[in-house]
This record gives structure tokens, C-alpha cells and sequence, in this order.
């Protein structure tokens, strides 16, 4: 019987279960994972991955658990960002916007709070199969000096090199040993499938004809919520939000081994909700 093997800081039934259910026939004997910092190739210094924080201002972390830094957000308008929607739950975000209080997080240096939270209509807080694993938050104050991600809007997708960041656990496809820094890393990867979501696989760069990229990398644990963007001359494109990972072929069934199989939310199939909660759904503070 498939099950989903959830953890203590990314519990995502939901998503899981989705997968579980909906995800391509090659990975459907696979174990769903919780998505998982940015886990590297064995044969590349750690150093190419690391990047500075301060080059990629829009993005952010949800909170600071034990020096660790959990969750990504994505700043998409001056005063909105997005995340994944079990991100809210799995850090006391949600439980406190609902009982009233803010939530401060930091963007770039600067303090700001989150005072409302609007989770997709299709979230299903880990309870059904079907469900859309997103949601918006929106801070008090526009956010000055940072040029927010624009949105993908084209269905093209497929095929596209884009890069991913994060603040998590961090190793190598090769190896077992996963460790937490506190360094924000970017790897690159493949779009393998754009269907009901983003999917990428980890390549192996020891198999004949891998299509491994030079900085080739997965998400690790704490890095949830966190972008798969384009890097363009005109500014960053958004193309998705990381929510699990399917262990599909990894090496002994190991999380963030080569062979994983990473599942963002897409983007482009969530404009709609994303204009109309943008648009004028807000709250008063």
C-alpha cells in the first residue's frame, strides 16, 4: 500500500496524497516525501551553489526555528507574497493570523508583518486528495526598494532551465548525510513535466546520457514554499512553489537522493485566484 512519510516541520498529507493519486505512472510505486534545502551534485564544490542573500531580495524565510530557517515566501507585489499552504500550518503562522495577531518576518533586513492570510479555495489541510497546496499572504506595508517576481503566464514551461533556492538541509544526491548551514544555495534544474504541477527530477551525473545540469540540484528539508523562477536580463520570472517530493527511483528510497522526483505548484495555472485575491479581497488590518 502507497503511504505518505511525513515530517515533524513539513507535514504535507495533502499534497502527498495528491501525488499519490495523480502523479506520472513511472513514480507511482513511489514513497511521497515532504519537500525538502537545496541538495547538491556530489562532484561540484558547495561553494559554486552558495549564493548571497542580498542578490535575491524578493525572497524570504518564514520563520527562524532553532537558528534554522524554515519555509520560503515569495514576494510577488509590493504588498503580497506567496508560499507553499502547509507552510502556514507548519510554522504558528496561520494559527496566529486567525486569532488576530500579525506575523513578522524579514525581508531583506527590514521587519514587516504579515496581517493577512488567504489560502487557496482548493486547499484541503492534508484531509482530501484533491487540493492546491498555495497560499497569499499580505503585509501591513508595501515593501520599499525590491522589485517583486513577476508571474509566469505563458504554458510553456516544459523543458525550461530554471533555478531553485534555498535555506534547508543540504547534501548530495550521492550521500546521506544532511546538514543545516544557515547558507542560502541555488541550484538549477530541468522542467520534466508541466502538467497539474511543475516536475523535476534529480539527475544522476554518473549515468551514460544524464541530462544533469552543471549545478544540478533538488530542494532540501526547510526549503518548502520556496521558487523555481527564471532568470532573466528583464528580472525574475516566478514558474512555481515547492511542495513534496516523490522518492520515485532515489538510491535506496533516500529523500533528496538522485533520482527524486520534486512537485512545485504551478504558477500559470493559478493566475485567476492570484488577480482576484491581489485585486481588492483584502482586509483591514
Amino acid at each position: 500500500m502507497l503511504h505518505c512519510t511525513p515530517s515533524r516541520n513539513f507535514d504535507i498529507p495533502a499534497a502527498c496524497r495528491r501525488l499519490l493519486a495523480c502523479l506520472l505512472p513511472a513514480v507511482l510505486a513511489a514513497i511521497a516525501l515532504p519537500a525538502a534545502a537545496i541538495v547538491i551534485r556530489h562532484d561540484r564544490a558547495d561553494a559554486a551553489y552558495v549564493v548571497d542573500a542580498g542578490h535575491y531580495p524578493q525572497f524570504f524565510h518564514l520563520q527562524l526555528r532553532n537558528q534554522r530557517k524554515v519555509c520560503l515566501a515569495t514576494l510577488i507585489s509590493a504588498q503580497w507574497a506567496i508560499t507553499a499552504g502547509h507552510c502556514t500550518e507548519d510554522t504558528p503562522l496561520r494559527a496566529e493570523i486567525e486569532a488576530g495577531q500579525t506575523w513578522p518576518v524579514d525581508i531583506a533586513g527590514v521587519r514587516h508583518e504579515v496581517v493577512e492570510l488567504v489560502l487557496h479555495p482548493e486547499y484541503r489541510n492534508g484531509k482530501e486528495l484533491a487540493g492546491v497546496d498555495l497560499a497569499l499572504l499580505r503585509l501591513r506595508e508595501p515593501v520599499a526598494g525590491i522589485a517583486p517576481l513577476r508571474l509566469q503566464r505563458e504554458a510553456d514551461e516544459l523543458h525550461r532551465v530554471v533555478s531553485l533556492l534555498g535555506w534547508g538541509f543540504t547534501g548530495t544526491g550521492a550521500g546521506s548525510r544532511r546538514f543545516n548551514d544557515g547558507k542560502l544555495r541555488r541550484a538549477q534544474n530541468t522542467v520534466a513535466e508541466a502538467s497539474q504541477w511543475l516536475i523535476f527530477h534529480f539527475d544522476d551525473p554518473r549515468q551514460p546520457g544524464s541530462g544533469a545540469l552543471h549545478l544540478e540540484g533538488i530542494p532540501g528539508l526547510g526549503d518548502s514554499g520556496g521558487p523555481a523562477f527564471l532568470e532573466l536580463g528583464e528580472g525574475p520570472v516566478l514558474l512555481g512553489i515547492a511542495v513534496g517530493e516523490m522518492a520515485g527511483e532515489a538510491e535506496h528510497g533516500a529523500e533528496g537522493r538522485y533520482g527524486a522526483v520534486e512537485v512545485y505548484e504551478r504558477i500559470s495555472l493559478h493566475l485567476d485566484w492570484i488577480a482576484a485575491v491581489l485585486g481588492g479581497l483584502s482586509s483591514t488590518p
